[in-house]
């Protein structure tokens, strides 16, 4: 990931933090592709949300006003992690292409965000 992935990974995050579906759908690319694991234990899709309406609207029901949200390293790369008072409960990975992000990684599984406390 390059400099220019990096600030679209910061405008990505800002707009999540507005909590505006407009915001996220602008960033995406047309063929974007969300993914999710909730591991059986948390909701999450079962299959791979595609499209810039569909992933936004999959963005913002995660999207909780009491979350914290904060840009950190995820495997090595700028991601996103949001926080409630008590644990980490979802991390974001996110791959970009140009000025658009072309797939978001979200793991919500618990045993998998054990080490991010």
């Amino acid at each position: 990931m390059f400099r220019g992935d990096h600030a679209v990974v910061h405008r990505f995050a800002t707009a999540c933090r507005a909590g505006s579906s407009a915001a996220i759908r602008s960033l995406l690319a047309a063929e974007v592709t969300a993914v999710s694991d909730g591991g059986g234990q948390v909701a999450a899709a079962m299959e791979p949300v595609h499209g810039p309406v569909q992933v936004a609207r999959c963005l913002s029901e995660l999207l909780q006003p009491e979350l914290a949200l904060t840009v950190e390293a995820v495997n090595g790369e700028p991601g996103v992690v949001l926080r409630s008072v008590e644990r980490v409960v979802a991390v974001m990975s996110l791959k970009v292409t140009g000025p658009k992000v072309s797939t978001v990684w979200i793991v919500l599984n618990p045993d998998k965000l054990r080490h991010w406390e």
